[in-house]
């Protein structure tokens, strides 16, 4: 996977330096950087690019700017990185300063006079006033800034998993912007790059006048960053007993009661808070109390997953689930298949007599429906399978996975939006991010199975895997007939666990699919492309990257 900066990022290199950097565009003077700030400035402002860009959209903006404004092409990475900073600029604004982080150089003090400590973290300045990090650090803290001296990637990406910054103010050389740029692009982290006018270890040179004003960014509207964390301890309140009684309404019977209960099961939510989340979105407001018609939404989408997961635990056979029963071998099978219908219908009854406007709630249920038809017919390709199972190739598998994971991130996603006041614009961009999401997160699951210390239980079960499809075609000999085997439940093989596990190592399977997983995460984030509104294009960047990264 490329490094989102690759062969974009500003190389700063005194004129004749040897060295690393010696072959690297020297920055424009101080004329030129005006002159290109102001340019992009005004780009962006007719534009309106969307942030976080990926690597083709920083390409094509920067070679606008370059073909429009008669710039050199020597400038062309240095533009990219002012392209990006002006895209952010308004989002930064509306974070507040103790949110943010400036992340300072080690290099740009006086080494042979510095009086500094270092510690795990980095520089402890010692204020004395001989460099720019004094200047700069006294007033980040005045303003409120979390300030670090030090080369930060690591640090950066610990704050980042623990959601301690909102948004980052880095001064760099082009080694530490490459290395903390793809934990921001990952992550939808807002951000402004000020590269240094002279590379090197020590006693280097930065604009403080740019530093300056980008320090006092503020001003802007209120943020729509949405808290994810917050979100999904809220969604998760939802679950428990007193509040699925005060949404759903009295219990109507021992069905009804079963299905809260299994309502109430801990699982990712991710579906519940996917919808929440695009509704945050589309809304424009990043808190502040949810209302309950996007409660009973939320708990819809989770009815409908749930439903799911009965049916498909009793075609598959499985006995456990979350650690417990499933709820065919603690109930009976003809008990189970009723609560699973129950839960469908709950679902629609939900949306049905939601507050919502008579437009939005008809094209919630038509999407909930759409969905529901797309999903049982990818389940009933890989049940027909089953009858007559076969080796299948990765691209059948990949397909079964298209069919049948996609569709429910794609009404989790729509009823958000919908409910939010989404405009049409952008179903085709949720849909096609939906099923490379869906797509990936599936193969993610072949990979669990595959790294379990319990052994390959799902490899070896009547399900289609990508794993075994690779090793399939990748196989000879003796190996290609073993797996052949496992694939058509003929033989002994079948409850080789162990067996398939040697094969798919000694063939290298788990680094394809690892390969194939990211391929399609990739997929899904540059569909995010065409959108228009940053909190949207922001926010389901984030996902991924919680999803993909555990963070």
């Amino acid at each position: 996977m490329p490094e989102p900066f690759d062969n974009l990022t500003l190389h700063a290199a005194r004129p004749g330096e040897p060295g690393r950097d010696a072959c690297a565009p020297v920055p424009p003077d101080r004329a030129e950087r005006d002159r290109l700030r102001t340019v992009i400035r005004n780009y962006v402002a007719a534009r309106r690019p969307v942030p976080p860009f990926s690597i083709d959209e920083l390409r094509i903006h920067s070679d606008h700017i370059l073909e429009t404004s008669g710039t050199d092409a020597q400038y062309r990475k240095f533009v990219a990185v002012l392209i990006s900073n002006e895209a952010w600029r308004d989002m930064i604004a509306a974070v507040p300063f103790d949110h943010r982080l400036l992340l300072l150089p080690k290099c740009l003090r006086r080494e042979a006079e510095c009086a500094a400590s270092i510690d795990a973290l980095g520089l402890i300045c010692a204020d004395c006033g001989k460099c720019p990090i004094h200047r700069l650090k006294s007033e980040g803290e005045r303003l409120g800034y979390a300030v670090l001296v030090a080369e930060g990637a690591a640090v950066v990406m610990a704050l980042i998993r623990e959601r301690k910054i909102e948004a980052v103010l880095g001064v760099s050389c082009l080694a530490a912007l490459e290395s903390i740029y793809p934990l921001m692009e990952s992550a939808a982290v807002p951000g402004i790059a000020i590269p240094l006018l002279r590379a090197g270890c020590s006693e280097t040179a930065v604009d403080v006048d740019w530093v300056w004003e980008a320090m006092h960014l503020n001003g802007g509207a209120p943020s729509c960053r949405v808290n994810i964390d917050a979100l999904r301890g809220t969604v998760e309140s939802w679950f428990a007993p007193e509040a699925l009684a005060e949404a759903l309404g009295p219990s109507t019977g021992e069905t009804d009661a079963i299905a809260r209960a299994w309502l109430a099961k801990s699982g990712k939510r991710w579906r519940p808070l996917l919808a929440t989340c695009a509704y945050r979105a589309f809304r424009g407001k990043a808190d502040g109390p949810l209302p309950d018609d996007i409660r009973r939404i939320a708990i819809a989408v989770e009815c409908f997953h749930k439903a799911s997961l009965i049916h498909d635990d009793i075609e598959d056979g499985d006995d456990s689930r979350y650690g417990d029963p499933t709820l065919h071998h603690e109930h009976g099978t003809p008990v189970a298949l009723n609560v699973g219908d129950f839960l469908l219908g709950e679902g629609y009854r939900l949306i049905a007599e939601c507050g919502l406007p008579e437009g939005a709630r008809a094209a919630m249920l038509q999407a909930a429906a759409r969905g529901h038809r797309d999903l049982t017919i990818g389940q009933g390709s890989e049940l027909c399978w089953a009858r007559r199972p076969q080796p299948l190739s990765t691209s059948e598998v990949i397909d079964i996975f298209r069919r049948k994971t996609a569709p429910a991130f794609e009404v989790a996603l729509r009823l958000g939006a919908i409910a939010g006041g989404a405009a049409g614009e952008v179903w085709d961009v949720l849909r096609r991010y939906s099923e490379a999401l869906g797509i990936a997160y599936q193969i993610s699951d072949d990979l669990k199975d595959c790294r379990g210390g319990d052994g390959p239980t799902d490899l070896v079960a009547m399900r289609p895997s990508v794993l075994l499809a690779i090793a399939h075609e990748r196989a000879a000999g003796g190996d290609r007939a073993f797996l052949d085997a496992v694939w058509r439940r003929s033989g002994p093989e079948v409850r080789d666990a162990a067996g398939v596990l040697r094969r798919l190592e000694a063939l290298g399977v788990e680094a394809e699919a690892e390969r194939l997983m990211r391929t399609y995460e990739e997929q899904a984030i540059r569909c995010l492309e065409p959108l228009t509104s940053p909190e949207l294009k922001g926010l389901l960047r984030r996902v991924v990257f919680r999803i993909f990264r555990r963070t």
